[in-house]
């Protein structure tokens, strides 16, 4: 999540097909001779012609290429980005058995027993959520790194069941962002510092920075996140890829390090809407086929409210929006204007943090009660004395003021919670998105999705510019929010956001797929090391000769 301090060449992927997908899936891995700049600069010029879903399907299905084949490529391409070259840091672990599951694929295609559509394809998973592979689950700590929960959590159970290959565990800020009020997104102890591959030194945001890096670098096509308050949306926003949050309840909690029973969820990033919806097919093993009901997808007819008073005042920003809008408005969607929005509770933010820390005290000592490890904290109150004891590791960049806050909280039957409880989601829901709703006399509000990526920032923590979007008001509500590729500003991705009420999650899906078809805009990254090393702004530097 975020910390409440700090709220806040386009090259169409589905066009690429099957010559494309081979191209770049069935090169030759590189000699030991081979020059390592080389070698790096091929991989990097790669990224643009990464294959999505559809097109990695389409392959696996006409023989092309095999499962086999498809996570050996990605295995090359995270050794070269993100275990050297810019080291991205994006994966905490890769699991040992990932080609084991990619060979029984191939074995399954060739007899014929497919699982389902995503037999075959390999997907990352944040070190957050529990398998049942040979890697830890460690939320980025050390206090973690000995847990094998040796069992699936139900989103990954049916997602395995569904045949998916899992490759790894992802990078996150460390407890999902929830210790400190000064953290760094992408830091955790046992992953370190994920870098944004657009800008190496712009944050990635967090805390599923490392699913988010990960899709958005090409080490992998489809990755699970979690979100608590932005957790999904601020990182797929600024590294240019698609983050869809679910209507809270959706999809399974049960085996995801928590934080908050009345937020968390976990949730889909990808390059494309298609592939977002086509993992929660396979997370929610229910009746739902959100990938089916994108076939025809359109926003003919869609009323949309437009969230004029959370855009903010950056022309390059608000341009790009504009555009999005002159899209919608050419494809027959109708537009309202909705140009101010009052917080209904004064207090939303303290609030906010009451319902957040008393939850995850509550939660996190039974979480780590229920799994007696063998070695580690198993409370809190255990947590918070590793942390000091460790301090060093555990410690350099940041404290743990949410962890010694969360043990004060009276607990969650106390009139100061149910009272918190009661105003923000009043806010969020009755007074707040479905009040937004009514007024446009909308099916769906649209907003920008956040600022521009500041800079990584370790001695003050997260800075971050003047806020833009409304993704907390979906994340307090819980209600379904997408954010989407909408352009690039300054060498950033920046992202279109798409809410909707309680269960329209079909809706938000297929409203932004139906932009993402028209629009045609994939930012691929560029790796630069820093925003004024791009050549356009170097000379900026330098001054002039006088």
């Amino acid at each position: 999540m975020i910390p409440l301090k700090h709220r806040i060449t386009n090259t169409p992927l589905s066009a690429f097909g099957l010559l494309a997908c081979l191209a770049i899936f069935s090169s030759s891995q590189a000699t030991p001779d081979t020059d390592l700049a080389s070698q790096l600069s091929a991989t990097i010029s790669e990224t643009e012609s990464i294959p999505t879903l559809a097109s990695l399907r389409k392959a696996l299905s006409e023989g092309s290429i095999t499962s086999e084949e498809i996570t050996t490529k990605y295995l090359e391409r995270i050794a070269v980005l993100d275990q050297s070259g810019p080291n991205l840091r994006s994966f905490i672990s890769l699991n040992p058995d990932a080609l084991v599951q990619a060979k029984a694929s191939d074995r399954r295609r060739r007899d014929d027993r497919l699982l389902g559509p995503l037999d075959g394809i390999p997907i990352a998973i944040k070190d957050n959520v529990e398998t049942s592979d040979p890697i830890p689950t460690t939320a980025g700590s050390t206090a973690l790194m000995n847990y094998f929960s040796n069992k699936d959590s139900p989103i990954i159970e049916s997602v395995r069941n569904a045949g998916a290959v899992i490759l790894g565990k992802t990078n996150l800020s460390q407890w999902a962002n929830f210790r400190s009020t000064y953290s760094v997104s992408g830091w955790s102890s046992v992953g370190g510092q994920v870098k944004n591959p657009h800008i190496l030194d712009r944050t990635p945001c967090g805390s599923s920075s490392g699913s988010a890096v990960a899709v958005a670098a090409g080490l992998v096509t489809l990755a699970i996140g979690t979100e608590t308050n932005g957790s999904i949306i601020c990182p797929a926003h600024t590294n240019g890829v698609v983050g869809f949050k679910p209507t809270v309840g959706l999809l399974s909690t049960e085996g995801i390090v928590p934080i908050s029973n009345s937020q968390d969820t976990a949730g889909p990033i990808a390059t494309t809407v298609l592939g977002a919806a086509a993992l929660m097919d396979a997370m929610t093993s229910s009746a739902h086929d959100f990938e089916s009901e994108l076939e025809n997808a359109s926003v003919a007819g869609k009323k949309i409210g437009i969230l004029r008073f959370a855009q903010g005042d950056r022309d390059d920003i608000n341009a790009a929006f504009e555009r999005v809008l002159g899209v919608l408005r050419g494809l027959g969607a109708e537009l309202t204007e909705i140009g101010s929005f009052p917080l209904p509770d004064s207090q939303f933010w303290v609030d906010e943090l009451t319902v957040l820390e008393t939850e995850f005290a509550a939660l996190i000592d039974r979480f780590l009660s229920d799994r007696k490890l063998k070695s580690g904290p198993q409370s809190l109150t255990e947590l918070i004395e590793f942390n000091q004891i460790n301090s060093a590791v555990e410690m350099p960049l940041f404290g743990q003021e949410h962890f010694l806050s969360s043990l004060k909280r009276a607990g969650t039957n106390s009139p100061e919670y149910q009272s918190a409880l009661q105003n923000v989601r009043r806010a969020a829901r009755s007074q707040g998105i479905d009040q937004l709703l009514a007024i446009a006399g909308s099916d769906l509000l649209i907003a920008p999705s956040g600022p521009i990526a500041p800079p990584i920032d370790v001695i003050n923590g997260d800075v971050w510019p003047t806020r833009v979007g409304v993704g907390y008001l979906a994340a307090v509500a819980g209600y379904p929010h997408i954010t989407v590729p909408m352009g690039v500003v300054q060498g950033m991705p920046i992202g279109v956001s798409f809410f909707g009420a309680s269960g329209q999650d079909s809706l938000v899906l297929a409203t932004a797929h139906a932009w993402q078809t028209a629009s045609k805009i994939f930012p691929h990254p560029k790796f630069v090391p820093s925003a004024v090393a791009r050549e356009n702004l170097a000379q900026t530097q330098r001054g002039l000769d006088l």
